[in-house]
C-alpha cells in the first residue's frame, strides 16, 4: 500500500466522520448561539442555562438520526475490511 492510497483512505475517514459529527455539532452551535443571545438580552448569566438545552438537543438529535449515523459508519467499516485482502498487492 502506497502512501497515495493510505491518504486516500484517511480523506474517506475525515469526510465519513464530518457527515456522522456535523448535523449535531451543527445543531447545538446553533441552540448555543440562541442561548447566548438570550442571555445578553436578558442578563441571566446562569451557567445551566446553556448546557441544558445543548444536551436535550444533542440527546435528541442522536436518537432521531442515530440509526443513519451508526450505518454510515458501519458502512465504511465494511468498505475497510473488505479491502484488506487488496492491500497486500
Amino acid at each position: 500500500m502506497g502512501p497515495d492510497r493510505a491518504l486516500g483512505f484517511l480523506n474517506q475517514m475525515l469526510w465519513s466522520s464530518l457527515w456522522v459529527a456535523g448535523p449535531v455539532l451543527v445543531a447545538i452551535l446553533l441552540v448555543g448561539l440562541v442561548i447566548s443571545v438570550f442571555q445578553v438580552t436578558t442578563q441571566i448569566q446562569e451557567m445551566t442555562l446553556s448546557y441544558v438545552p445543548k444536551m436535550i438537543v444533542a440527546g435528541f438529535l442522536l436518537i432521531a438520526i442515530g440509526p443513519w449515523m451508526m450505518g454510515r459508519v458501519t458502512q465504511f467499516a465494511t468498505t475497510l475490511y473488505l479491502l484488506i485482502p487488496t492491500l497486500a498487492r
